[in-house]
């Protein structure tokens, strides 16, 4: 290193002290890269500048990586610890050209590989933005273009308390010394695949170039399409086309975001302070799987699970927090209010009608600005179960926005387009005694300015909250495999009419994307000790004996995953119920024995929607602990059996992963677990409760009773009445429901919901039962359900059926 240079570096860090502040993506470069501290670091920049030099050094003390000034020190050799694909001072015109010290530099270091076999240098792409904000369309520059000192220093004042330090997966230059050779052709082909990278990187921070909003309406109100809507407005209205061409501009304008990047920049701030005033601490999961989706140029859609109005804001603010470009987002018409709505839309959100049902225009438009948003590039997210979910379940899919998207592709995208499943869980979510209202009967209250400031006044601390990021669904691959040649023009939809193939496959979708958000749920201290103190019939158990049912929980989570994106929290039984507690929804009371944690009537109703949140995480073991609880003795052939009659309507109506081919190792996998908790003894080839630790089963067994009472409800009426009509047959199954829950004080409002009997009775036709040549195979399930309800329960839901008789 010159003179000149170590002057002038270290001239620059007190101002950029002062001016940058600096974060890193990933958070953690070592662990989520797999970073290997043992092995030689050379840092891959596009730029050659000090500025991004200094503001590297400064993040890679912090996250124990080697600096980039010091040198690299191999065999005796001194090089240096840096590489640049770009030389100051380069004109646009050869900015492709890859200067010669990189060229040497990557040369040497190549040969030194074929010296020393032991030898691994990896190679760390390394991308320093200032600054997030896209292009203008038409006004587009080049990334990869270097700019001058001048250009640098007002980038630095203006963005950099903005500045990202991005690094990427290292590249081995073993790997490529034993795959390609050393040459210094192997130099120059690095260089354009980091060259590539880097614009990829860029374009997944920023996103793509932005257009004028009128100039995008014109744009589209041009298409053949719209053109057509427009006409068939005007002819079956009997209005002008002038007129007609008018409702598609209102409509445009309804419908259409403003993306404005200051305002998510502001945002981000404000958001950041509301986070920290809300929760505890957010917790993100998986989301390296998104950011190399973004990295290898797919198209993106965000399907996020609903819980509250909060889900809009957290999503958009962690994918920015974590250097992706926030999406456009599919928002209710019923959030477009004064202020919320304009300050929505700058934010990225387009407004969607709940029907469009009778309106062609208004389907067309939407359609067409859809498309558009998929072939610009630009990410989208929407709430596939159409709005918040009231019970704290998933709601069964909403397949307009999935069809839509798919219409998109048969016009031929150049990209491949990816949904990612996301679940968002909270330890308090603020709409949960409305949704309770609602449940019982009470009128939606509208969306208002007045609503939000109510709910502004409420804000305190809420505990945790957590963004999953689920398995992708590569939607070109998903279709490659249900529907072969699916892209070619016989498939090309025609006047928006949809291939035969298109809903069943929609449908199978539908019920894939909702079963990854499942597979990706956070457990947390509310969510386990709600689970744990509505299996008790009284609500309430001691300290000791809720921290041995979070403990028996913890355990069959950590020994038995659910899937690999589920997550387990990280602490023990004790602190899990003190954080809990400290949530301010539990009664506590001591005596001389110790503390007693309990739920009065209303709590219990709401803890019912946390439980909700993971029932589908306990389904199987909870199954299985009850079929040894009611039974007392049984062989592990007769409990695959059972399940095997009981799991189809548990996997419809919880979006259960597991496979048939699959199910008989899980089930035996949750047996040998309980076993090894002493929760459940194997003897001679039967399974029986063990009674030094009866408690912790029944409470495990008791929370999938309430499931399975729903069930008997239904297939008890359709023996005792074969010929009833199926729409009567929920009528009465609701009502059934509901006079249960009265004398048996079961508090769950999605115990009587009118959406999971609907389920039911559609999984009911689908393995038949609906049928009158199956009423053998339904008397067999009515029979086992009805060994699996208290005597109670059972004489209720016989004098019921009585009285519909």
């Amino acid at each position: 290193m010159s003179y000149g240079h170590l002057v002038s570096r270290s001239l620059l860090k007190l101002p950029l002290s002062l001016l940058v502040k600096g974060k890193t993506i990933p958070a953690n470069p070592v662990e989520e890269l797999t970073i290997d501290l043992t092995k030689p670091i050379v840092y891959a920049m596009p730029f050659d500048s000090d500025i991004d030099l200094i503001s590297l050094q400064t993040q890679t003390k912090a996250l124990g990586l080697p600096d980039p000034l010091t040198p690299l020190m191999v065999n005796g050799k001194e090089f240096s610890r840096f590489v640049f694909l770009t030389s100051k001072g380069i004109t646009q015109q050869s900015k492709q050209v890859l200067p010669q010290k990189s060229v040497e530099l990557f040369t040497d270091l190549l040969k030194l590989h074929q010296d020393d076999l032991e030898l691994d240098i990896q190679v760390l792409p390394t991308a320093i933005l200032w600054g997030r904000k896209p292009n203008k369309e038409g006004k587009e520059k080049p990334y990869l273009q270097a700019i001058s000192a001048c250009q640098k220093s007002r980038l630095l004042v203006s963005s950099g308390r903005d500045c990202m330090i991005r690094f990427s997966p290292f590249v081995s230059l073993r790997y490529m010394a034993d795959t390609h050779g050393v040459d210094e052709t192997i130099a120059h082909k690095l260089a354009r695949v980091a060259r590539i990278h880097f614009s990829r990187q860029k374009l997944a921070a920023s996103g793509p170039s932005l257009p004028q909003r009128q100039v995008l309406f014109n744009r589209l109100l041009k298409s053949p399409e719209i053109q057509k809507a427009i006409q068939d407005e005007a002819s079956s209205k009997n209005i002008s086309l002038e007129k007609a061409q008018k409702h598609a501009q209102d409509m445009l304008e309804e419908i259409a975001a403003d993306f404005s990047y200051t305002l998510i920049r502001v945002g981000a701030r404000f958001l950041g302070w509301l986070w920290n005033k809300l929760y505890q601490g957010l917790n993100i999961n998986n989301m390296a799987s998104v950011r190399k989706l973004a990295q290898d140029g797919h198209e993106i859609i965000y399907v996020p699970c609903h819980r509250s109005h909060m889900d809009y804001l957290l999503l958009s603010y962690v994918l920015h927090h974590e250097g992706m470009v926030p999406p456009h987002i599919a928002a209710g018409v019923n959030l477009n209010f004064f202020p919320a709505g304009p300050i929505f839309r700058r934010g990225g959100a387009f407004f969607i009608r709940r029907s469009f049902k009778g309106n062609k225009l208004y389907s067309t438009i939407f359609r067409e600005y859809l498309a558009e948003l998929f072939i610009k590039g630009y990410s989208v997210e929407f709430f596939s179960e159409g709005g918040r979910s009231r019970t704290g379940r998933l709601l069964q899919a909403k397949t307009g926005m999935l069809a839509m998207t798919i219409q998109t592709m048969l016009r031929g995208l150049n990209r491949p387009v990816t949904l990612v499943p996301v679940y968002i869980g909270y330890e308090h979510v603020m709409e949960v005694a409305t949704y309770t209202k609602e449940l019982t009967g009470k009128r939606k209250e509208k969306e208002s300015a007045g609503m939000v400031l109510k709910t502004l006044r409420k804000l305190r601390n809420f505990g945790q909250g957590y963004v999953n990021f689920g398995e992708p669904i590569n939607l070109n691959q998903y279709l490659n495999e249900e529907v072969p040649g699916w892209s070619s023009k016989e498939n090309q939809n025609q006047d928006g009419q949809k291939p035969q193939w298109m809903n069943p496959v929609v449908n199978k979708l539908a019920n894939k994307m909702m079963t990854h958000i499942n597979d990706a749920a956070a457990a947390n201290a509310l969510t386990l000790c709600s689970t744990a103190l509505l299996a008790s019939n009284q609500r309430a158990l001691s300290r000791k004996k809720l921290e041995q049912q979070i403990e028996c929980y913890l355990a069959l989570l950590s020994n038995v995953p659910y899937s690999s994106t589920s997550t387990v929290p990280n602490a023990t039984a004790a602190e899990l119920v003190e954080h809990a507690e400290k949530l301010d929804k539990f009664m506590v009371e001591a005596d001389d024995k110790g503390d007693i944690i309990s739920l009065d009537r209303s709590q219990s109703i709401l803890m019912t929607y946390y439980r909700n949140n993971i029932i589908h995480l306990f389904a199987l073991p909870s199954l299985i602990a009850h079929l040894v609880v009611q039974k007392e003795h049984i062989s592990r052939q007769q409990l695959h059996h059972a399940i095997g009659l009981i799991f189809p309507f548990l996997k419809a109506e919880l979006f259960l992963h597991y496979q048939d081919d699959e199910l008989e190792d899980v089930i035996n996998n949750h047996v040998n677990e309980l076993i090894r908790q002493q929760l459940v003894i194997e003897q001679e080839g039967e399974l029986s409760i063990n009674p030094a630790h009866v408690q912790v089963l029944i409470l495990l067994s008791r929370t999938i009773v309430e499931t399975l009472q729903r069930y008997a409800i239904a297939l008890t009426q359709l023996v005792a009445m074969p010929d009833i009509d199926k729409g009567l047959l929920e009528q009465q199954s609701q009502n059934i429901a509901q006079r249960l829950g009265r004398l048996h004080g079961i508090n769950a409002p999605e115990f009587f919901d009118k959406g999971v009997f609907i389920t039911l009775f559609q999984t009911l036709k689908q393995q038949g039962y609906l049928e009158q040549s199956e009423s053998n195979q339904t008397q067999v399930l009515v029979d086992l359900l009805g060994e699996l309800l208290s005597p109670e329960i059972q004489l209720t839901l016989q004098e019921s059926i009585m009285r519909k008789d």
